[in-house]
C-alpha cells in the first residue's frame, strides 16, 4: 500500500473542494480547502519527500474562463517534479503529448474514453497507442447506484452506462498503466471510506495480471488507512486530500506516510 499525493486545482488555485458539488455553470464548488501557495509549492514538497505517482487534477474544462489559469499551475507543479506527477483533467488526444512534455509521468482520462455516456474503445485504443500504454492512467471515478458503482465524467457531473466490475476492469486493464479511482459520493466529506467499493477493488486486485489502483475518497483518520488496507488486502494506494495538514485537516503527512509504508 502506498501513499499517492494529489494537487487539484480549481480556478487557478490548488483547492479541496466536495466532489460531488463540483458544477461547470459559474465554476463553483463547494471547499474545504483554498491555499495561499501554488502548486509547484505542493510539487516540491512530495519531491523532497521522495513521494511518486501523485496526481494534478484540473478542475476547470477547457471552455471556462479559469482554464489557463489553471493549467499553468499544472505546468508550473510539473517543471518542480519533472517525471514524479500524473495529470488529468480535460486530457484528450490533441492535448496529452503537451502534458507529457512538460514532464508529466502519465496522463490521467476520464471523458475522452467514456464519452456520451459508454466506453469507446476506438478512442481509447488510439489513445493508448499514441501516448503509449506505460503513460496512459484511466480515471473510473464512480458514484453509486441501487445495483452498483458507475463510471463518471466531465468532472464528475455525467452518469455513464458503464459500472466498475470485474468485466471492465480486466478489459481496460490491458490499454493503461494504472487506474485512479475516486469515491464521489464521499470525496471531500470526511466521512469514511466507501467500503463496498475498496472491498470490490481489493478482490480484483489480488489476481494475477492486475494493475496498480489508487483509491481517494472519505479518508480523514488513521483507522480509516488501517481498514482500506484490510479491505484491499494491502494492495490498492490510497490519496488523501481535505484531511491532510498541509490542506488544513488533522492528518500529519508524515503519520500518513509512516502508516501507509508498514508491512505486515
Amino acid at each position: 500500500m502506498e501513499f499517492r499525493p494529489c494537487i487539484d486545482i480549481h480556478n487557478g488555485q490548488v483547492k479541496q473542494i466536495v466532489g460531488g458539488s463540483l458544477v461547470d455553470k459559474n465554476d463553483e464548488a463547494q471547499e474545504n480547502f483554498v491555499a495561499v501557495k501554488g502548486a509547484a509549492y505542493y510539487a516540491e514538497l512530495y519531491r523532497k519527500k521522495g513521494l511518486r505517482g501523485g496526481h494534478i487534477i484540473l478542475l476547470n474544462p477547457e471552455s471556462s474562463p479559469y482554464y489557463e489559469r489553471t493549467k499553468e499551475q499544472a505546468l508550473r507543479a510539473l517543471a518542480a517534479d519533472p517525471g514524479g506527477l500524473q495529470v488529468g483533467g480535460g486530457i484528450h488526444i490533441e492535448n496529452a503529448a503537451c502534458f507529457l512534455e512538460a514532464g508529466a509521468s502519465h496522463v490521467i482520462v476520464t471523458s475522452y474514453v467514456f464519452y456520451d455516456g459508454h466506453i469507446h474503445m476506438d478512442r481509447l485504443e488510439k489513445l493508448s497507442q499514441t501516448v503509449g500504454k506505460e503513460h496512459l492512467v484511466l480515471d473510473l471515478s464512480c458514484r453509486k447506484r441501487a445495483d452498483g458503482y458507475y463510471i463518471v465524467t466531465d468532472r464528475w457531473q455525467k452518469f455513464t452506462q458503464e459500472k466498475v466490475d470485474e468485466r471492465i476492469l480486466e478489459l481496460l486493464a490491458g490499454y493503461c498503466d494504472e487506474f485512479l479511482i475516486h469515491a464521489v459520493d464521499v470525496e471531500g466529506k470526511s466521512q469514511g471510506i466507501e467500503e463496498e467499493l475498496v472491498r470490490q477493488l481489493g478482490v480484483w486486485g489480488s489476481r494475477p495480471g492486475g494493475i496498480p489502483i489508487t483509491y481517494a475518497g472519505g479518508v480523514h483518520s488513521y483507522e480509516d488507512i488501517e481498514l482500506l488496507r484490510a479491505l484491499g488486502g494491502d494492495r490498492i494506494h490510497v490519496t488523501i486530500g481535505s484531511a491532510l495538514d498541509i490542506f488544513g485537516g488533522g492528518l500529519v503527512l508524515d503519520e500518513v506516510l509512516r502508516r501507509c509504508a508498514k508491512r505486515y
